[in-house]
């Protein structure tokens, strides 16, 4: 079988710009080992998401995300806004030389070494990817999607602490505590009953981990055609306090207020748009359905 040629797509401002310095010598280790990779580095946010697109349009397939979550997830996009494609099925690869790749913590923690290994191996394995309809199109994520606390904490540090980097997220934390308050997401998980109970986040799930270390979703598999909900109900601020350090080990899910579902798909009903963390990057819509797109391309892991 014919090995395939990749596109790499560079985001150099990933990691503070430790992405753009790092990712020569490990695109060269690829091509060191016999791999066919071109290289594009962009130059603005989103913009991946159209080189990819525009790639695929040219008979492009394999791909690799070189930098953080937000890269991987640029691409994601790319290739599931194109729609079907006749042929070999896309397929991504990911050089983490960013910030971090949550999505890749599920099968190593070696980062970058491993991923290297795997793509010089040739592995791949499907994965399933999630369809968000919104009120203003769709977008597609591989790794989480979050609303409630966790959103407005990242939504509070990109808009008021965006230049103090780690320190900024933590400050936000710290707001976020003081100003602790129910949300009311109406929420249909298929086949139930719809859900108004006041809560304090809620977590859409492909793969275990967010945040580096964090496993949100211990039982998420990426490739089982199912979205694990991780639902944290109404928490005092001693309470929160107390339980979202147990996600580093995944132990959060045995708290009483935790309720964990394996769906498919889920409806919400929401007023207005809201702040909602995907795949490490923020945005704002009104998300009306999450369903799952089994195995919907190949990961190089």
């Amino acid at each position: 079988m014919t090995a395939p040629a990749y596109l790499a797509v560079v985001n150099p401002a990933a990691g503070g710009g430790v992405c753009g310095k790092r990712a020569p010598a490990a695109v060269a280790r690829l091509r060191e080992a016999g791999l066919s990779v071109d290289v594009l580095e962009t130059t603005r946010a989103g913009e991946a998401t159209g080189i990819v697109r525009d790639a695929l349009a040219r008979g492009r397939r394999h791909f690799i995300a070189v930098g953080g979550d937000g890269t991987s997830y640029e691409i994601v996009n790319g290739i599931m806004d194109a729609g079907p494609q006749a042929g070999e099925k896309p397929s991504l690869g990911m050089l983490p030389l960013g910030t971090g790749n949550s999505f890749l913590r599920d099968f190593t923690d070696r980062g970058s070494e491993y991923a290297i290994e795997a793509l010089i191996a040739g592995k791949s394995r499907p994965c399933d990817v999630i369809r968000c309809t919104h009120a203003r199109g769709a977008l597609h994520f591989i790794n989480i999607f979050s609303i409630g606390f966790v959103a407005d904490v990242g939504a509070t540090r990109n808009r008021r602490f965006p230049a103090l980097g780690e320190f900024g997220y933590t400050l936000s934390t710290v707001l976020g505590v003081a100003t602790l308050h129910p949300y009311v997401f109406p929420m249909t998980i298929d086949g139930q009953a719809e859900d108004r109970e006041p809560l304090t986040f809620l977590s859409f799930n492909n793969s275990r981990f967010t945040g580096g270390k964090m496993m949100m979703a211990p039982d998420a598999n990426t490739r089982d055609g199912l979205l694990d909900v991780i639902r944290v109900g109404r928490l005092s601020r001693i309470g929160l306090l107390r339980t979202f350090p147990k996600i580093f080990s995944g132990t959060h899910v045995q708290h009483p207020a935790v309720r964990c579902y394996q769906t498919p798909g889920l409806d919400l009903r929401l007023d207005d748009d809201i702040d909602v963390m995907v795949d490490g990057e923020m945005v704002r819509i009104n998300p009306r359905r999450l369903e799952v797109v089994p195995g919907a391309l190949d990961v190089r892991t």
